[in-house]
């Protein structure tokens, strides 16, 4: 991914994302960041740049649906029931006033019913909630028909289950309290220090690769956790995919991204593997959505507004790790 730099967010305000009604099967998780107004709300406003991104998203042809068993299984039940997350301000966030989730794997997430369900599809999705310890179980047991969840393709993921795209490219990154900033550029200056890391999570293995010596090294259920033990001091810094801790950065000024990724994180649409035209189809949707355009709107409505620079050539849908 292009180097880039992290700034604060339209509004640099404390996620308020707990218990938060969004269809059938969802509660957000809660933060112990804070409380603070409510987000998400006009981001998802008709004739907003979000908005305006969901949009312009294909539908697919009657004939593309009929030839993909996964899709023609949505398309009956009509929705779209999608694992992931609805805390993380710049990928994906609850409205607080009962409005869509926001956010650019939202995004993702409410073109990929537009496209199977046609218009007016994108409010037809049901999101579970899901965490990196029961994303893989969700979708083996067919709780959910996708995760979309700044989830990291690695080798280990793929013998579990499948992966569309990559349809982000993001990289293992470090997060720190703001006012020790500068004390921490890059994983050479964590030796010593006690870490953070979700567990099953690429930072795990990250910390192991890259950190030399460190300190106490805590692995934690979720998100939230983690943010709280670097604010209660409890850890020094976080480790975890850039994704995430930018949305923690835009929603909380007491924490701060630091240095570059060290780490490549692409991110995919996790599938089951029971599903065996899912991927194809759900690579036929990314490219779409790239060739119109959309993919990069949705990027500048979403992750441009916390990243410098203009927006990056979108990744390969199939080109996974091996």
């Amino acid at each position: 991914m292009t180097s880039t730099s992290f700034r604060p967010g339209r509004r640099a305000v404390v996620a308020a994302a707990a218990a938060l009604p969004l269809g059938a099967a969802l509660a957000a998780c809660s933060s112990d960041t804070g409380d603070g107004p409510a987000l998400g709300e006009d981001d998802a406003a008709e004739g907003s740049p979000f908005a305006d991104a969901i949009e312009s998203g294909p539908v697919a042809e009657d004939d593309a649906i009929s030839a993909s068993a996964w899709a023609t299984a949505i398309k009956d039940k009509g929705s779209l029931i999608r694992g992931g997350t609805v805390a993380n301000q710049v990928f994906s966030l609850a409205s607080t006033s009962g409005g869509q989730p926001t956010g650019f794997d939202a995004g993702i997430t409410q073109l990929l019913a537009k496209y199977i369900l046609g218009e007016g599809g994108d409010e037809k999705v049901e999101y579970v909630d899901t965490t990196v310890e029961t994303r893989e179980k969700l979708v083996e047991n067919g709780t959910v028909d996708c995760v979309i969840a700044t989830y990291s393709v690695t080798p280990e993921r793929l013998e579990v289950i499948n992966f569309a795209g990559p349809y982000y490219l993001s990289g293992t990154a470090i997060q720190v309290r703001t006012e020790d900033k500068d004390t921490v550029s890059g994983p050479e200056d964590l030796s010593g220090l006690n870490l953070v890391t979700q567990s099953n999570s690429t930072g795990v293995q990250a910390i192991e690769e890259f950190v030399t010596d460190p300190g106490d090294v805590q692995t934690l259920p979720d998100n939230e956790s983690c943010v709280a033990a670097l604010k209660q001091e409890r850890s020094d810094a976080y480790v975890l995919d850039q994704g995430v801790l930018l949305g923690n950065s835009a929603a909380d000024p007491d924490v701060t991204v630091v240095g570059e990724p060290f780490v490549d994180d692409p991110y995919g649409i996790g599938l089951s593997q029971d599903d065996e035209d899912a991927v194809d189809f759900v690579n036929t949707f990314l490219q779409a959505i790239i060739d119109s355009g959309t993919w990069e709107s949705l990027w500048t409505a979403t992750v441009g507004e916390v990243i410098d620079g203009d927006a990056p050539e979108p990744p390969i849908p199939g080109d996974l790790p091996s």
